[in-house]
């Protein structure tokens, strides 16, 4: 027991040790922190191994192609033009994420007058028919049905949080029954 926490301590030095040394290595070899001199203002991917880059570079801001083995300049901008793009970008992704917050709370507004008009002493297996899964087999009499909360009972028989979703336990298994229906050889 006591050989065991020794060589537990050694191991943990000898980790320590060498990160300690690789933090100095590439603290003298200028690698880690930038200086801020130099800023990646955004990077779109155009294909498997190139890139296009806007950098600003102290007051300039420049569009660079890169790909595995070139670095090229395409264009240099104005800042100004830069800072404007991106505010409007912001603000645009600041309104479609206020309309999704809105749609989000019609939505549930929607379900609750519906929610509480059917009562709370209501048989919790009335349930209403979705359409098929192409592609999916089911065994006869067995169709999907909603619960009253929007959740699917499916294999597991459950309508909880993730009934329907990808993350559904009956989901996956009635996929994978209909795919080994279509392999399985006759």
């Amino acid at each position: 027991m006591t050989w065991m926490v020794i060589r537990l301590v050694l191991t943990l030095a000898f980790v320590g040790g060498v990160l300690w040394f690789a933090a100095r290595l590439a603290k003298k070899r200028g690698l880690g922190g930038g200086n801020g001199l130099i800023e990646v203002v955004a990077r779109q991917r155009m294909g498997r191994s190139s890139t296009v880059s806007v950098l600003r570079v102290a007051d300039r801001v420049l569009v660079v192609g890169t790909t595995e083995e070139h670095v090229t300049l395409l264009a240099e901008m104005d800042g100004e033009v830069v800072e404007d793009a991106l505010a409007d970008i912001e603000s645009e992704r600041e309104q479609a994420q206020a309309a999704r917050r809105a749609a989000a709370a019609a939505r549930s507004a929607a379900r609750r007058p519906a929610a509480v008009g059917a009562g709370l002493d209501e048989d919790p297996s009335a349930t209403r028919s979705l359409p098929p899964v192409p592609g999916v087999r089911r065994p006869s009499g067995a169709a999907p049905a909603v619960g009253r909360h929007g959740g699917t009972t499916g294999a597991t028989g459950g309508t909880g949080l993730l009934a329907g979703s990808v993350f559904d336990r009956g989901a996956w298994t009635s996929v994978v029954e209909g795919l080994r229906e279509r392999t399985v050889r006759k």
